[in-house]
């Protein structure tokens, strides 16, 4: 009767292992990407990811496998008996073509042309990319000291900035003192701006085109813009032409500032910038015109962002509208020159926000009369030499870039945090992990060339990136092969590639071939209806069979009618994790049994602490113990729930576990973990006995005579539960109150009834006196005789002319 329980057992195992696999390959997952991809051969397998690979051997392939399959994760390749030299699997890799070291130099030491200086480390790179796998490379920055500089000082000379005119005209030689404390190598250049040269920004009258201000002043013509001194190191020659200038005039407040500035950007062998930091110092005490004003003006063109100086004067203001903010940004950028914005207070908002949209740019407050100009343009150089920031061309696409930055005091940053580090010194050094990863090869797999640059410098890294788009075996590819079905194919990587119009592993089928009635009557098994079991599709007469999310997971056979995956389960395990799934069957390991290979024929667990299988009270069934005695239970049948002495064995547990008091509360984590506590609310909640597994009742006193109550039982699963009723009983303690109140009460009373005695006594007391002065009163014998020293107070005096009338 047992064996027969047993067969029915199994077969429901079976069936219930057989419907949860088939439920499971319906349901959605992530999946191998390697498998999804259905690459058809090795160079589209490289392309799906980093993690995948193509076996090259011949013989790999199982009956029913389709040419996909041999593209896999490679681990998985390897499990299913693909060595490691049969498998392609290129790596990219870098290579750095010059690597110059940053400078180390002093300011008293030789000096150098700037183009022997360097900053930057590497210099040139060489990159290559396979999909999805990174390349990371570390990249220097260093502050060189004695640096050479470039600065271009851009001046509003409309009429409000005269007197600031004044102090300008000395700033040559005092600002050549300051620079020569930063750097040896300093060159100072001077320009100047207005506004457009049309209504309604200047008034065209021939009186004001030769005089714009008003009065007696000496003003110049107005003009857009005019360099008026190329870069230079002779900051007297500064001063000269500078002091030549007159101021000039307009009509509105804002200025053509921004027509100045590209000029500036644009027209390097005007100004003389080299290839140093190069600053450009724009000073002004109004705001400024910008891209769309000009049509105020009837001017429509965009601002073409070319070079237009003729004798040093921008002759195409009236032609081309006021250059964008966003194209502003884009060529001082590619120029590389920091701007100092030096302006008056009330316009400080407005460049504040210009500023956020410039990089590397700062602002300065500017005094009323630019006196102050030296010390903000000092503070603005340091400010901006105190931060690089790095910036890259144009990627391709699929191309993605990170920055990791390691600056100054162990700071570290990522994301476009990444991209930057403050508060650099000159002669600090700080570095950068920059990581490139490729998501796709490009159209025709064409190399690329992208830079990185901090911004502001001239120095740049370039970084030629190239693809790996194809296995090193497709050089090795035989065209035409005889493999592949008499020429019809490329055999390449130990597959074929077919040609056009041609399927099959071998190449050996037509596209027109495929629907063949004949061809798919070889893929039914035993003449049935369903080609290749459902599982897979008939190509050339042959099944291939379908390929699972789960690369572990395959179909294979003549029709794909076995796997690797139905066979019985154990623990939620395929064969019970001790044996392997061939075509529905386990093949069990070792010392183990069963059809779902969960029968252990080991005995070592079943030993109990006395050595004897199953504490000599049971049988050991699969590496389990079945305890015949059935006061025993537990995995080797050592446990007793309800001999004596249970309840005092677990009482000091159970008291520190559910009311935290008790001997143990010290130690209760760690010596009362072994079993499982449930508290109920009252002692009818208590498991009752006649339950499926034995149940001892306790009830035990703790140090404050409390009584407590729990159930301790081992349940089926073997694992020991404490059932304790929440609350402790304790015996009732006296009611204070009405004691206090009876004691104050009868303290109360009995003091009136002595007062009331005190009473009824005195009373008595006084009666009894008072009859006793009664008595002796009427007992009293007085005399009557008058008192004979007793004289009346009454006097009577006789008229003696009363005649009694």
């Amino acid at each position: 009767m047992s064996s027969i329980c047993t067969t029915n057992v199994n077969k429901n195992t079976v069936f219930t292992a057989r419907v949860y696999n088939e439920f499971a390959s319906l349901q959605p997952s992530e999946g191998n990407e390697c498998i999804k991809a259905n690459a058809k051969s090795c160079g589209e397998c490289i392309q799906v990811g980093a993690k995948c690979g193509w076996c090259t051997d011949p013989e790999f392939l199982k009956q029913g496998e389709a040419t996909s399959t041999r593209c896999d994760e490679l681990e998985s390749l390897r499990k299913r008996g693909c060595s490691g030299a049969k498998v392609e699997n290129p790596r990219g890799s870098q290579e750095a073509l010059k690597n110059k070291t940053v400078t180390n130099r002093n300011k008293g030491a030789k000096k150098l042309r700037p183009e022997d200086i360097t900053q930057i480390q590497p210099q040139k790179l060489t990159l290559s990319l396979r999909s999805g796998e990174p390349q990371s490379f570390n990249l220097k920055f260093k502050r060189a000291e004695d640096y050479p500089i470039d600065l271009y000082y851009l001046m509003d000379l409309s009429y409000s900035m005269k007197d600031d005119l004044e102090n300008v005209k000395n700033l040559g030689t005092q600002l050549m003192l300051e620079m020569s404390k930063i750097t040896s190598d300093f060159r100072i250049g001077f320009g100047s701006f207005v506004e457009k040269t049309v209504m309604p920004y200047i008034s065209t009258t021939p009186a004001k085109l030769l005089n714009p201000c008003t009065g007696d002043q000496n003003c110049t013509s107005p003009f857009s813009y005019k360099n008026v001194l190329k870069l230079t190191s002779n900051g007297q020659e500064f001063n000269t032409l500078v002091g030549r200038q007159q101021i000039s005039g307009n009509l509105d407040s804002p200025e053509g500032g921004f027509d100045a500035i590209m000029q500036v950007a644009v027209c390097g062998e005007h100004i003389g910038w080299r290839n140093v930091t190069r600053l450009l110092v724009f000073s002004t005490d109004a705001g400024f015109h910008f891209a769309g004003d000009g049509k105020l003006g009837g001017i429509v063109l965009p601002n073409d962002g070319k070079c237009h100086l003729e004798n040093n004067m921008y002759t195409m203001s009236h032609y081309y509208d006021y250059p964008s903010i966003a194209h502003l940004v884009q060529k001082l950028s590619d120029n590389n020159i920091q701007t100092i914005f030096a302006i008056t207070e009330e316009f400080q908002p407005v460049y504040k926000e210009l500023k956020n949209l410039i990089p590397k740019s700062a602002v300065g407050t500017l005094s009323a009369n630019s006196s102050n100009v030296i010390n903000l343009i000092i503070d603005a150089y340091n400010s901006l030499s105190s931060e690089v920031i790095l910036e890259n061309s144009k990627l391709a696409e699929g191309v993605t870039i990170a920055y990791q930055s390691r600056c100054k005091n162990g700071v570290t940053g990522e994301g476009e945090m990444g991209r930057k580090c403050s508060n650099i010194s000159i002669g600090d050094e700080v570095s950068f992990t920059i990581s490139i990863t490729a998501k796709q090869c490009p159209k025709m797999g064409k190399p690329e060339t992208i830079k990185i640059k901090p911004l502001g410098f001239t120095e740049e890294v370039e970084i030629a990136l190239n693809f790996i788009c194809e296995c090193d075996c497709h050089k090795n590819g035989t065209e035409n092969s005889d493999i592949c079905h008499k020429g019809n194919g490329t055999y390449e990587c130990g597959a074929c590639r077919c040609n056009e119009g041609r399927i099959g592993r071998h190449c050996e089928c037509s596209t027109n071939e495929v629907t063949s009635e004949d061809l798919d009557k070889n893929c039914r098994k035993d003449n049935g209806t369903d080609i290749c079991s459902n599982n897979g599709d008939c190509v050339c007469g042959t099944c291939e069979c379908k390929k699972r999310e789960n690369p572990e997971e395959r179909y294979s056979g003549k029709f794909c009618d076995c796997d690797n995956f139905n066979c019985d389960r154990s623990n939620n395990k395929l064969c019970g994790g001790h044996g392997h799934c061939e075509c529905r069957v386990c093949i069990c390991d070792a010392n183990w049994t069963g059809s779902a290979c969960d029968c252990s024929l080991d005995t070592t667990t079943c030993l109990a602490s006395n050595k004897q299988i199953c504490n000599g009270r049971g049988t050991c069934e699969c590496g389990t113990c079945k305890c015949t005695d059935p006061k025993f239970q537990g995995p080797t049948c050592e446990i007793c729930p309800t001999c004596p002495g249970v309840c005092a064995e677990h009482k000091e547990c159970v008291q520190c576990r559910a009311f935290g008091t008790g001997e143990k509360k010290e130690t209760c984590e760690r010596d009362c973990s072994y079993f499982n506590l449930i508290k109920v609310k009252d002692r009818d909640k208590l498991p009752q006995p006649g339950q499926a597994f034995p149940l001892m009742h306790c009830k035990e006193r703790d140090a404050n005579d409390c009584w407590f109550y729990y159930t301790y039982a081992v349940n089926n699963n073997t694992e020991k539960e404490v059932h304790v009723v929440e609350t402790l009983d304790c015996p009732a303690g006296p009611d204070i109150i009405p004691i206090v109140a009876g004691v104050v009460a009868g303290i109360v009373l009995i003091g009136l009834a002595l007062l009331l005695i005190w009473k009824l006594l005195m009373i008595i007391h006084d009666r009894r006196e008072f009859a006793k002065f009664e008595k002796e009163k009427m007992n009293a014998k007085w005399d009557t005789g008058e008192n004979p020293i007793y004289k009346s107070a009454v006097t009577t005096v006789v008229n003696p002319k009363y005649e009694g009338k």
